[in-house]
């Protein structure tokens, strides 16, 4: 089948099937005399892998770490196990910090009760005050939850 049709099969883009080619995660294809890629089963099983994993929110050097063992079948999964339980504890600090960012924006919104000029937005208003040195995450500013898997999974 030809890189469309994987795609379709997996329900991956395009772009994204060459990402994870040029990253290494599926082997570049053997060309045609037309120049097209050709591609089997083997690559939509390993395709809908490295998906699942994706969509576990693994990073790409996760998905690699996965794929060598799984590309190593006899070897002890132990260190699988290990990485599974980091990507868990990762997960759970996230989860966290998003809890602390919503008390964050739910406090920001009781700023705000009715709507009135925004001259007078307690919102906006409380949003123009630089933040506060030394406060906690429930009236600081929490950082990194939105880069954490954004820049952990950057590229797709």
């Amino acid at each position: 089948m030809k890189i469309g049709e994987l795609g379709r099969v997996t329900g991956t883009p395009v772009e994204t099937i060459r990402y994870y080619e040029r990253e290494g995660l599926l082997a570049a294809q053997a060309r045609t005399e037309g120049n097209f890629r050709i591609y089997d089963a083997s690559h939509v099983e390993r395709l809908s892998f490295i998906r699942h994993c994706r969509s576990l929110d693994m990073a790409l050097d996760e998905v690699r770490i996965l794929l060598r063992f799984k590309d190593a079948p006899g070897e002890n999964c132990g260190d699988v196990n290990t990485l599974l339980d980091a990507h868990i504890g990762h997960v759970a600090a996230r989860i966290r910090e998003l809890r602390a960012l919503e008390r964050q924006l739910r406090s920001l919104r009781e700023r705000c009760h009715d709507a009135r000029d925004a001259a007078h937005c307690g919102i906006l208003n409380e949003l123009s005050q630089p933040p506060r040195q030394g406060a906690s995450n429930e009236g600081g500013h929490v950082h990194g939850v939105h880069g954490g898997a954004r820049a952990r999974n950057a590229g797709k």
